[in-house]
Formats: structure tokens, sequence, C-alpha cells
């Protein structure tokens, strides 16, 4: 069979939709870690803005290995992205115009160094940025050690982006815009913070000239995106009668909400779907307690009523029936306005996606991490709402499905999968669901320290947990 490529391009079905110009041409755009997120959301918008505006090409960097930039290179850089809904459709993408790995370091800082460059994004995880605890650079981490040493190749994002500002500032241009697409909050502010205190330690002017001349927009992207896997690669094939060992699939929402730094980003993304505001906080916040927030819930809840998907979860009528009632009563009471996004019909999207059955999103991979999750998720929900004088019942019943969650685990010798995991383990080992509840809020595990200053809420938590425990659904869900 065909691999797909410029060449083989003409033998795509008319029904698949094509880049409406091949991949040759202009490069405006660096993109750090080219991974199946960035090449099924942000790519595909800048797809759509090559149809218009051919400057923004994409030069995909690989900072680490060349498996993904090798693939797109051996097709011209097209690759199929197949969108999972019930209404499933595919198309190619051809954003990208050049494929950079670890040993092309000349390649990559020419282009951080070319005016033509005026966006510089990044998917790197939230680890890939070197943030210690509070956020702030860690000036101990290997990679920012490695970087500060003076070395020609970086190992860290940050390195590498200081490394292109500096060859700006020297040669007299206007810096780029980087622009961080990972789900960190205050993510454009923490990384600006971060080049600045890199560039502190080598180049004082440099730092300064950075703190007062770059804008870093802060971001926030989502779309569920699934792994690609031999079933993806077969449909392709199937579909398109053509190989594509690059190929990428996400479900059909997505969004791509952009700070406005007061200046042109470059590619103008605005016009083609993103939503560019002065209140990205606002949209984080909306998505962390509703989408997030019911994704924990479904997990917790899922798992100790048999399910293994949010999609099978979602099939469970009076589970279901139980988080959108959260959504509705415990958390969008508590969500400030926010400009430009009707959060009803945010909130129907959310459990829209939550039933799509084509993505299999696993309950075991999202209960994962919970004493760092629940915090942002759930704890902020339950306190906003305490101090406004209501009891949250269902963000409560949360909370008590997650610590019957872990008494499950724990007693059946099951692992935790958390950075907290053994400490978890060893607290919900034995004692009574009540007694968890209060063990887990003192150690701060998970469930806020104030809980304990709030004897109603602690009992109400003691009665949720030992209600989920005892699978007395009808009492816990009754909100």
């Amino acid at each position: 069979m065909n691999r797909l490529s410029l060449a083989s391009l003409s033998a795509v079905p008319a029904f698949v939709q094509r880049p409406k110009r091949g991949p040759a041409g202009d490069v405006g755009i660096v993109h750090f870690g080219p991974g199946a997120f960035h090449r099924a959301h942000q790519a595909a918008y800048i797809d759509d803005v090559l149809a218009h505006d051919p400057r923004w090409g994409i030069a995909a960097v690989s900072m680490r290995t060349r498996g993904t930039i090798d693939a797109l290179a051996e097709q011209d850089g097209l690759y199929t992205l197949a969108i999972r809904d019930a209404g499933s459709s595919m198309r190619v993408i051809g954003a990208h115009r050049r494929f950079l790995g670890p040993e092309d370091a000349a390649e990559t800082r020419a282009l951080l160094a070319d005016p033509a460059v005026a966006l510089v994004s990044t998917t790197v995880t939230e680890k890939g940025y070197c943030l210690a605890a509070d956020g702030t650079l860690d000036m101990a981490h290997p990679d920012i050690v490695h970087d500060l040493a003076g070395t020609m190749v970086p190992r860290s994002v940050v390195g590498w982006l200081v490394a292109g500002l500096a060859a700006r500032r020297t040669a007299g241009i206007a810096p780029f815009v980087p622009m961080p697409c990972d789900n960190l909050a205050s993510n454009g502010a923490k990384l600006h913070a971060a080049l600045v205190a890199f560039a502190g330690r080598t180049d004082a002017p440099l730092a300064d000239w950075i703190a007062g001349e770059v804008r870093v927009p802060s971001t926030m992207v989502d779309s569920i995106t699934p792994a690609s896997d031999a079933a993806l690669y077969a449909d392709v094939a199937a579909t398109l009668g053509i190989e594509d060992r690059a190929a990428v699939q996400r479900e059909s929402f997505k969004q791509w909400v952009i700070e406005d730094i007061g200046r042109p980003l470059g590619p103008d993304l605005a016009s083609v779907g993103a939503t560019v505001t002065t209140d990205v906080g606002g949209y984080e916040k909306a998505k962390l307690r509703i989408l997030n927030g019911a994704h924990s819930t479904l997990a917790y809840a899922g798992v100790l009523r048999g399910s293994t998907s949010v999609a099978e979860a979602m099939r469970d009528p009076q589970l279901a029936t139980f988080v959108d009632a959260m959504i509705a009563r415990d958390i969008i009471p508590m969500l400030p306005p926010v400009h430009g996004l009707d959060i009803q019909d945010y909130r129907a999207a959310v459990l829209q996606r939550f039933r799509n059955p084509v993505i299999v999103h696993r309950l075991d991979q999202i209960a994962q991490d919970g004493s760092q999750k629940l915090p942002y998720r759930l704890g902020d929900t339950l306190i906003a709402n305490r101090r406004a004088g209501r009891m949250p019942q269902h963000a409560v019943a949360a909370f008590g499905a997650w610590t019957a969650f872990l008494i499950r685990r724990s007693r059946n010798g099951q692992p935790i999968v958390d950075p907290a995991g053994d400490r978890l383990a060893i607290l919900a080992s034995e004692g009574s669901p009540a007694d968890i509840v209060t063990r887990l809020a003192g150690e701060g595990l998970g469930i806020p320290r104030e809980v304990l200053e709030d004897a109603a809420l602690i009992l109400a938590l003691g009665r949720a947990a030992t209600d989920a425990h005892d699978e007395n659904w009808t009492s816990l869900f009754a909100g």
C-alpha cells in the first residue's frame, strides 16, 4: 500500500478534506514538542489559517527523539486527523514545513533568529518547563543546570527560548512571541518569569529586555486526544486507501483560549475559531471545576459502581444525573461570569463530550493522582460554597466517593497511583470512613485542611464516605 505523501495526496478520496496548500512554503511558527496533541489540536487551527495566509507554516522541533519528526518527514509533513465522534470524519493536515531533531540544533537556532518567525509555541507537558513546586524556575533541575553552563544545544525549552531571544536582541530584531500550550494554570506568566530568571543568571541586560519587551500569552487548550494505535492506522488505511504512520485522533470538540497581549501573535488564530480574551483565568477555572471536577467524580464513583470508561459511566442514569446536578447546583453558582463564555452551553457540551461512545477514556487513568488534583478540581468548589454559607451536597458526595475508592484499593491490596500513594494506602487501611476523611484532611491530601475547622462539613464528608463505602447510593446521590 502506498504511503501518504505529496505524490499520493491526489489518490485520497474526495470526501476527505485535504490541505488547501501543500507543505512547501514559508515557516512563521516554530513548535517544540510535536506530539499527538499538538498535531491534533494547534496544527489543525494553523492548517485552516494557511488556507488564506501562507506565511505561517510550522517547523516541528523534537528535543529528545526523532520518531515523530521522521514519520512526518517521510510523508512530506502530511498526516491524517481522525475525528472520533458519533459522526466521525477524517482530514489531511499539511501545516508542517520543517522537521528538526536533537541533531539539528544549528538549524533550530537559525529559525529562532529568523525575523519571519513570529510565534514559538510549546507542548512539552507540565514537567517540560522545569518549574519548582511554587511555579518558579527550578534552578537545580538537571536540564537547567546543563543549559546555564553555556552549551550550544539546550536540553530545556526554557534554554532554547532564551537562546533564541538572545539572538534576536543581538541582531536588533523584534522578539518572537513564546506561547505555552500545556495545561498549566497561568502558563504564560509562569513561562515569562522562568525566561527572565534563566537569563538573569548569565546576562542581566538580556533578562531586563525579556522582562520589558517579550509578551508571553497564557493559554488554555482542550480536546480529548487518545493515543494513536493499530486500530486507528488500520481505519485510516481503509478509508484513505493509503498508509499513514503519523495519523492522530481526537474528539470533535476543540478549544484554544489565548490571552490578548495587546499585540499580534502572528497568525490570525481568532479567524479560525480560537478565543482571544483578557480573561484566560476565567476559562481555566470553568474548565477545571466543571470538566475536570466532573471527570474526577465520574472516575471515583464510576469505578465503585463497576464502570471502566467515562462513556460507560455516563450510561449509568443515576450517576449521570448526579454529576449533572453537581455541575448545576454546586459548581456553576460559585463561578464568576466569563465574557464570551455561555456557562450553560459549556455545561451541556461537557456532558455531551462525556457521552461520546467512540472515545474510550478510562476511569482508572482519570482516577490517578487524586491527592494532587482534587484540591483544585473539587476542593475549591467545596470551600467556595461553604464561604457562601451553602452545603454543597454533591461535591461532598464526590469526596466521599474518593475516600471509598481509597479504602477499596488499600484493603484489596491494589496500588494507588498517586505521588502520595503509599501514604494514602496507609491512611485508608483501617478505621471508619469518617475517621479516614479526618486523617486525609489533617494531612491536606486531597481534602483541604480548612475542612477541619468546619464541624458541619467534616460531619457531612464523613457521612458521604460511609455511604459510598457501604454502596448506599440512594443516600449518597440524594443531594
